[in-house]
Parts: C-alpha cells; structure tokens; sequence
C-alpha cells in the first residue's frame, strides 16, 4: 500500500494488521512490534506505556510482562485496555481496543524460556514498578540470581506472565498529504465486522 492508496474497506482488520506488520518489518529501523498499552488506574487515572508484541492470532494480541508491575495491577483491576501502533517510516498507526485475559502457563513458559539468559534473570531479580533505593541493590540481586542458578534451568516467576488483548474495535489510520488522512474503523457484529471510513 503506497501513501496515495486508500485503505481498504472490503479487507479483513487481522490480515489488513498483519499485511501493515510485515511492511513494518521491513522498513522500521527498530522494534516495529512496539505499541503503547494504555490502561486505567482504579480511579480512573489513564496509564500508558511502551510494551512489545509477542504473538498475534485470531484471538488477539500478546504481550508479557510482571504480573506485580503497576500495569500488571491496573489490568487486574480492570481488563479494558487500548493499542497504538505507530510507524512513521510509512506514515501509518493503528489503534485496537479490546479486553485482556492471562495467556495459558504454557504459553507463558515457551515465551520464558525463549528470551535471552540475562532477561531471564532480570525478570527473576527485578521488583518491577517498586522502588529502587539505589541500582546496585538491584545489580547485587542479579548477580545472586546468576549465581544461583549457574548454567542450569531458569524458572519462570509464578508473577511473570502474558496477556491477550481481543480486540473489539480497530482503526486504521494512513497519511495523505495535506492532512486529508485516510481513516477506517472495525467493530464487531457476531462473526462479522462492521466497518465504517471516518472523516480525517
């Protein structure tokens, strides 16, 4: 899809994300599956951070994180969340909206164990979102982690985890000069989506 063409209103929203990744891919010059996560604090306060996609299918969008981190309570406190996509090299974002559920132990463990040691550890030493009273407290935890398990298996915290976003709306979102962008938006009817264009 070039900057000229119009998003196409006929596609399906999961292959249209999927066939944007890929062109994201190629052209982003790093880490093309990071999205911003908002959440909400239980009072209402909006939370957003950068996370990074690791898996998407026809259920959803995932991504891991500490269960114990301030996003992990926000989403235990209320699983309706919000995705951007944004990749300027090709003048595009994409936002999804959708409610989380925790991935399968499974899933979790083959995404654990597919990281780098050093993540692995990290995530075992780390006390994420909690304060830190000086860094080399969190480095001497990290070479106890090390220590401990030497070259052998390294579990997956019980409080590291994964969520799935399934998304109940999508918009699409392409640049056309002069700021007469070209927007789109899906929602869900039963097995079918409804699919509106929407003004710039």
């Amino acid at each position: 899809m070039t900057e000229q063409t119009l998003i196409d209103l006929n596609a399906d929203p999961f292959e249209l994300f999927s066939a944007w990744m890929k062109e994201a891919e190629k052209t982003e010059p790093s880490d093309p599956n990071a999205m911003v996560l908002a959440t909400s604090t239980p009072n209402g306060h909006p939370s957003a951070r950068i996370v990074l996609l690791k898996g998407m299918d026809r259920r959803g969008f995932v991504f891991y994180t500490n269960q114990h981190s301030r996003k992990g309570e926000e989403l235990a406190a209320d699983p309706n969340v919000a995705l951007l996509f944004h990749w300027k090299s090709l003048r595009r974002q994409i936002r999804i909206e959708g409610t989380v559920t925790p991935v399968t132990p499974e899933e979790a463990d083959a995404y654990f164990a597919s990281r780098s040691r050093i993540s692995r550890l990290g995530a075992i030493a780390s006390d994420q979102s909690r304060p830190l009273a000086d860094r080399s407290i969190f480095e001497a935890r990290l070479k106890a982690a090390e220590e401990q398990y030497g070259e052998g298996d390294i579990p997956r915290p019980a409080n590291w985890s994964g969520y799935r976003v399934a998304p109940a709306a999508f918009e699409f979102w392409q640049e056309r000069p002069y700021r007469l962008h070209d927007r789109a938006r899906w929602t869900p009817d039963g097995n079918e989506w409804n699919v509106t264009r929407l003004y710039p």
